[in-house]
């Protein structure tokens, strides 16, 4: 039976026929085949319509051969002009495909019918003995007609969730709250650079059935955090865990007030991280402030929930599968789960989030691994097929997430949400790694309650992200431009007494052109090099600019200072104060001081890790 009313039931609903099309990652009608069918909109019947029978044109399939088609709708929900298009490309004129064929209708090869005569239509149409008549097709409504949306299911699930896609435009953009949090992120989103994504989970009590959980009457601490890495080629992405009883200097935070007016708080030293977020007033720029101060990393942008995001998320998709190693009876969260894997969603799910007197040393620490595993298990579900293939599960989880979600202005267009989940979703699942900033107890405190930075490997983890080195093996992209790049640092190198250099501060801290000068000439002997003052601010990467008779002069400074194949750029040389040539040195954003190598590490540190292919039982 075909959608042109030929047995069609009427209780089919037009929303079930949106199928994900996994070229575009967007919702598109297609309907169930059944030889050659379209849907054209409902249009007034002709007198030719009004005849007994219809007649039958010869196509040019071969016999038994059939031709799936089905019609895309005009933007305002009817026929495109001139009738419906075809999936093969052609156009139905009124009913009939490009070959003259009436779509719908059972071609029969050698079965020519003779032609028709044309009677005056007096009442109803009549139909042929036999056939059934032509059923309007139902008008969609408003709503279905702009049912196109992307899951982004293959990303870090509550960035996932959180744009999982875009229907209703204005009325789902309406459900998203923002916060303006002036220089502490991003005005936009580019899909071409990396970025980085702070996702605050808050432990402020909203929402039936929350009392149990968090810090009574508390304002919305900074609970949970997660600062998500994308690479620039989108080969893989991290996700790192920040500890909420981290002991941290919280900075300054210049904060917009509701009249608009604006409103410096002041920093607080040696305290918990997690009251970077509402403590005083702060508002999550404060606490992106927070995680520059203590990794060196800038986020972009946040996107923030409380508890209530967990349980009507995993109830949107209907359910979560976790895993634990040993049966669970948590008397404080209520948590009751049989060893081996269960499916949770809603309290439950919240419960298995919250709860860490089951697991491990009954810490935060460990109480964060089980958070990474349902995330990654959530991650997991948001791409499957089962979510992706339903339109009322993908419609429940946009209203659930959209309604969850508190982001910054720089991201709350769904447009702009929709770019980038789909961005994300580039990211295969296994190189999507979890991860716990280095910590040890505080050697401040008998009773341990608080935990500090591990100076001997935090900052090497953090260099990685911020040079966007893998925590997993990845084939780059741009392998061949990256050889080309490190090919600039093979060769003879000439002596540094020889090395003439100019160098400038383009974005390093205020002094540090003038700190370098200091190093290269007392510590390492180019004794030819001077300070000229300031770039235009704002260069990310140092450079070192140079003519092609000064390469090995490049080489031996490239060594001296760290700086990658990257950072060398061939081009021409600048007169020095004497009037003799020079190399530029552009000092960047990436600069960390004289002596301090800019090269990105080859490989990450090891750490304690997962990825978001894996499944693990919490124990």
């Amino acid at each position: 039976m075909d959608a042109q009313g030929r047995g069609r039931a009427d209780n089919i609903d037009p929303a079930d026929q949106w199928v994900l099309n996994p070229n575009t990652g967007e919702y598109e009608l297609r309907l169930p085949p059944s030889g050659t069918q379209s849907v054209p909109g409902p249009r007034k019947p002709s007198a030719q319509d009004s005849s007994g029978s219809r007649r039958r044109r010869r196509n040019d399939m071969a016999p038994g051969e059939t031709r799936e088609m089905s019609t895309v709708p005009a933007p305002d929900g009817g026929r495109e002009a001139g009738g419906t298009r075809t999936q093969d490309g052609t156009r139905a004129q009124d009913g009939r495909t490009r070959d003259g064929s009436r779509a719908g209708d059972e071609a029969r090869a050698g079965d020519v019918p003779p032609p028709r005569s044309s009677r005056r239509r007096t009442a109803e149409p009549e139909t042929a003995p036999g056939r059934r008549g032509r059923r309007p097709v139902k008008k969609k409504s408003k709503a279905k007609k702009v049912l196109a949306w992307t899951a982004g299911g293959t990303a870090f699930a509550l960035v996932a969730v959180g744009t999982a896609g875009y229907l209703y435009l204005k009325h789902l953009e309406g459900n998203i709250s923002s916060t303006d949090v002036g220089d502490a992120g991003s005005k936009g989103f580019s899909k071409d650079e990396a970025f980085n994504l702070l996702i605050i989970g808050t432990d402020k009590r909203t929402g039936k059935g929350n009392g149990g959980y968090g810090d009574k009457g508390s304002v919305g601490h900074a609970d949970t955090n997660i600062l998500l890495h994308v690479s620039k080629d989108r080969t893989n992405a991290t996700a790192l865990s920040i500890p909420r009883d981290l002991i941290v200097n919280v900075p300054d935070c210049e904060t917009i007030q509701p009249d608009g007016s604006k409103k410096v708080i002041p920093g607080t030293e040696n305290v918990r991280f997690n009251t970077s977020l509402g403590q005083d007033g702060r508002d999550p720029g404060c606490t992106m402030r927070t995680v520059k101060e203590v990794t060196g990393i800038a986020p972009d942008h946040f996107m923030m929930v409380d508890f209530n995001a967990v349980k009507t998320l995993t109830s949107a998709v209907g359910g979560v599968e976790v895993c634990v190693a040993h049966p669970v009876d948590d008397k404080q969260s209520h948590l009751k789960l049989p060893a081996g894997k269960s499916v949770v969603e809603g309290e439950q799910a919240l419960a298995f989030v919250r709860t860490r007197h089951s697991f491990g040393n009954q810490g935060d620490l460990d109480r964060i691994k089980v958070q990474q595993q349902f995330l990654g298990s959530l991650m997991r579900k948001m791409s499957s097929s089962d979510t992706l293939s339903s339109p009322s599960k993908m419609m429940d989880l946009a209203e659930a997430a959209t309604k969850a979600l508190t982001v910054d202005t720089g991201i709350k267009s769904i447009n702009t949400l929709k770019d980038m989940a789909m961005e994300l979703k580039k990211v295969p699942p296994k190189n999507i790694t979890f991860t716990t900033v280095p910590v040890l107890d505080n050697p401040a405190e008998k009773v341990h309650a608080t935990v500090v930075l591990n100076q001997a490997t935090a900052p090497s983890v953090f260099q990685a992200i911020q040079n966007d080195v893998s925590f997993t093996d990845v084939k780059r992209k741009q392998k061949a431009a990256k050889d080309a790049q490190a090919a600039r640092l093979k060769g003879t190198r000439s002596a540094a007494s020889d090395v003439r250099v100019r160098v400038l501060n383009g974005g390093a801290d205020q002094g540090s052109a003038q700190e370098t000068i200091r190093w290269l000439q007392n510590s390492q002997g180019v004794l030819k090099s001077e300070n000229a003052g300031n770039a235009p601010a704002g260069l990310q990467k140092t450079t070192l600019e140079y003519a092609p008779d000064q390469a090995a002069q490049a080489r031996e400074l490239a060594a001296l200072m760290g700086l990658p194949g990257s950072a060398l750029k061939p081009g021409s040389s600048v007169v020095n104060s004497q009037g003799l040539p020079a190399m530029t040195l552009t000092l960047g954003k990436d600069f960390k001081g004289a002596g301090t190598p800019v090269a990105a590490p080859d490989k990450a540190p090891k750490v304690d890790k997962s990825t978001a292919d894996e499944v693990k039982c919490a124990s």
